[in-house]
């Protein structure tokens, strides 16, 4: 596709250039992902997932973790310590407490 950037408005060319950055910032990720799907359909004409083939999940999978964190109001709410905080542990440490007295013992 040929453009006459001659003629174009330096709106027009301020948009072409933010389409430009975009397109390039994301060709790499959208080659990946073609040739991703092309070798999953490769392995499933053949009767096999990609991961069989490659002994490699596409998934990680995170382990869970154990409470370290119980609300003292409602023990059966409680948090790992990872993630986002949930709102009564917001709430404690707003109210001056600390992480340690809501740790589960």
């Amino acid at each position: 596709m040929a453009y006459d950037l001659d003629n174009m408005s330096l709106k027009e060319l301020r948009e072409l250039q933010t389409q430009v950055a975009r397109a390039i910032s994301t060709f790499e990720d959208r080659k990946k992902k073609e040739a991703l799907s092309e070798l999953e359909e490769t392995a499933r004409k053949m009767g096999f997932t990609l991961a069989e083939l490659t002994g490699v999940s596409s998934q990680k999978k995170r382990k869970s973790a154990p409470p370290k964190y119980a609300n003292p109001a409602n023990p059966s709410e409680t948090w790992t310590g990872r993630g986002r905080r949930p709102r009564w542990v917001e709430e404690t440490l707003a109210k001056g407490g600390s992480l340690e007295s809501l740790a589960v013992s």
